[in-house]
C-alpha cells in the first residue's frame, strides 16, 4: 500500500494539489493508495500514532510544498518540522518515506540528508512514485527512476529531474476533501502547464518544475474543472507560474473553457506576466470566467525591470492594467522591492508609478529571497565575502546557507527601507505595505499580504468570503 501524507498545517488551508495528483496515477495504474491529511487534524502527533497503529504501507510519500514562508521579516524556515515528522513516521513504521513537492525540488539532497528521509523525488512525482513503488516491490534499481533521490552505501545520489515533455495528470479529483478545502481555504487550486522557460534572477520554478514549459491537453484540464463544479465547487486558482507564459497555451485553455461554457459557471484566478498580454487574450480569459490576475511585476523603474531580467518595460504595466479595465477584470500588481541597485529614487519611482496607473491592489513587500542555482546567488557572490555583506538579511548565524531563509534588500534604502516604503505609500489602501517588524499580533494585521496562518483571511473566508487570498483581503481593506 502506498500512504500519502498532507504535512502542511498552514491556515488558511491549501489543497494538496501534487499529492492529489500522485494519488490518481497510483490508483490507475492499480497502487492501493490510502491518504492521511494532517491539515485538519487538532493533533497531528495522535493522528499518525493512530493511523500507523491500523496500517502497514510499503511506502509513505510526504508533500513539501515551500521550504519558508519566503517572506521577510517573518523569514520561517518549515524544512525542520518536516525533519520532525519524518522522525516521528519513521519510528511507527517500517515503511520507506518519500518526499516531493515544490519545495523539496529546489532542495531536493539537502533536504533528503537533513529530515533523514529514504527517498526524494525532483519534479513530477506521478509517475516517479508509481515507479518507486514498484522498484521497492521488485529490484530495486532505484537509479532507473527519473528525479529520484536515494540512498546507498551512506551516500545520496540524485537521478536526473522528472520532467516528462508529455504532461498528462487526473481530473477526477477524488484523492482528498476538495469540498473541505474549499469551505476553509475558500477556492481550489489547478495547474495547466508545468515549467516555465524565462530566466527571472530570483525566480526557483525553473529549478523546481523544469526550465521549459509542458502544457496539459486544455480539453484535460477542462474535465477537471467540470469534476470540481460537481461538489460545488466554483472558484477556482490556476497554479500556473505563469498563465500566459506560453500565450498559445492560456488561449487555448480559456477556448475550451468558452466551449464548454464553464466561463457562466465558474470564477478563476491566475497568476500572469505583463507581457505577452493583449485585449484578444483578456476578452477570452473573461469570457472563460477569469476574474481576477496578479501579475508578477517586481518594479515599475525600467532599471530595475531588466536587473531582474523581466522583458518589459514600465509602460506595458500600465497597458496591462488598462486592458483589465477595459475586460472587466480585477489586477493585482505583485511589486518585489530592494534588489540589486534599487535605491530610493527606483522605490519612489515604482510607487508613484503604481499609484498613477490605478490597480485594484499591489503587494509591496521588501526583500529577494535567495535560492541557490539561480542568478541571485551569482550576483551575491559578485559582491564579495556574503558573510559581510550589508544587502544581505538573515535570521540565523554562522555562514551564509541559502537552504535557510535568506534575503537580499538593498542597503541603498538605508536602515529603515520597510519604513520608508510605508512612508511612500501613505494611506493608500490600494498597497499591501511590507512589514516593519514582526510582532505578536495576528498575520495581516500589519496590511501585508503574508498569507501564511492569516486569522484575518481565515475569519473572513469562514463568513462566506471565496477567491484569491489577494481579493478577499482587498476587499477587507475596502470596507474599512
Amino acid at each position: 500500500m502506498l500512504t500519502l501524507i498532507n504535512t502542511n498545517l498552514m491556515k488558511p488551508p491549501i489543497g494538496p494539489l501534487g499529492l492529489e495528483y500522485i494519488g490518481g496515477v497510483a490508483r490507475q495504474s492499480g497502487i492501493e493508495t490510502d491518504v492521511l491529511d494532517l491539515c485538519f487534524e487538532q493533533n497531528p502527533d495522535e493522528a499518525l500514532k493512530k493511523y500507523f497503529a491500523s496500517k502497514s504501507p510499503r511506502l509513505v510519500g510526504l508533500s513539501f510544498r515551500n521550504v519558508d514562508d519566503c517572506f521577510w521579516p517573518s523569514a520561517e524556515w518549515f524544512v525542520p518540522e518536516l525533519a520532525e515528522t519524518v522522525k516521528a513516521i519513521k519510528k511507527m513504521t517500517d515503511a520507506a518515506v518519500v518526499i516531493g513537492g515544490i519545495g523539496f525540488s529546489i532542495y531536493p539532497k539537502q533536504i533528503v540528508e537533513y529530515t533523514g528521509a529514504d527517498f526524494g523525488v525532483k519534479g513530477d512525482g506521478e509517475e516517479a512514485v508509481v515507479q518507486l513503488y514498484r522498484q521497492l516491490e521488485g529490484s530495486r534499481n532505484f537509479a532507473d527512476v527519473d528525479g529520484l533521490i536515494w540512498r546507498q552505501d551512506g551516500n545520496i545520489y540524485a537521478n536526473k529531474p522528472a520532467w516528462p515533455q508529455k504532461l498528462s495528470l487526473p481530473a477526477a479529483r477524488d484523492i482528498f476533501d476538495n469540498r473541505a478545502y474549499f469551505a476553509q481555504g475558500g477556492q481550489a487550486g489547478i495547474e495547466t502547464k508545468r515549467g516555465c522557460f524565462r530566466s527571472c534572477i530570483y525566480c526557483a520554478d525553473p529549478i523546481a518544475k523544469g526550465p521549459r514549459s509542458r502544457g496539459r491537453n486544455p480539453s484535460e484540464v477542462a474535465d477537471e474543472v467540470q469534476s470540481l463544479l460537481k461538489m460545488g465547487i466554483n472558484v477556482l486558482h490556476i497554479c500556473d507560474c505563469e498563465f500566459n507564459i506560453p500565450r498559445e497555451h492560456a488561449y487555448a485553455v480559456c477556448e475550451e473553457f468558452v466551449r464548454r461554457k464553464l466561463g457562466e459557471k465558474v470564477r478563476w484566478y491566475t497568476y500572469m506576466s505583463i507581457t505577452p498580454f493583449d485585449s484578444e487574450l483578456a476578452a477570452v480569459m473573461k469570457k472563460a470566467g477569469c476574474a481576477g490576475i496578479d501579475f508578477t511585476t517586481d518594479a515599475a523603474n525600467d532599471a530595475m525591470l531588466g536587473c531582474y531580467h523581466q522583458p518589459y518595460l514600465k509602460e506595458d504595466i500600465a497597458t496591462a492594467v488598462r486592458i483589465c479595465r477595459e475586460n472587466g477584470i480585477t489586477v493585482m500588481l505583485d511589486l518585489l522591492l530592494g534588489g540589486p541597485g534599487e535605491s530610493a529614487q527606483t522605490v519612489a519611482e515604482t510607487i508613484s508609478f503604481v499609484k498613477r496607473i490605478n490597480p485594484d491592489c499591489a503587494g509591496a513587500p521588501l526583500g529577494v529571497r535567495i535560492y541557490s542555482g539561480t542568478a541571485m546567488e551569482k550576483i551575491v557572490e559578485a559582491e564579495g565575502p556574503a558573510e559581510k555583506n550589508p544587502n544581505i538579511k538573515r535570521k540565523y548565524d554562522g555562514p551564509i546557507d541559502y537552504f535557510q531563509p535568506t534575503f537580499y534588500i538593498s542597503s541603498l534604502l538605508g536602515e529603515r527601507p520597510a519604513q520608508f516604503v510605508r512612508d511612500l505609500i501613505g494611506d493608500d489602501k490600494r498597497f499591501f505595505p511590507p512589514t516593519v517588524e514582526i510582532t505578536q499580533t495576528s498575520a495581516g494585521e500589519s496590511g501585508d499580504h503574508n498569507y501564511n496562518d492569516n486569522t484575518i483571511l481565515v475569519e473572513a473566508i469562514r463568513n462566506g468570503a471565496r477567491g484569491a487570498y489577494w481579493d478577499i483581503l482587498r476587499k477587507i481593506k475596502e470596507k474599512k
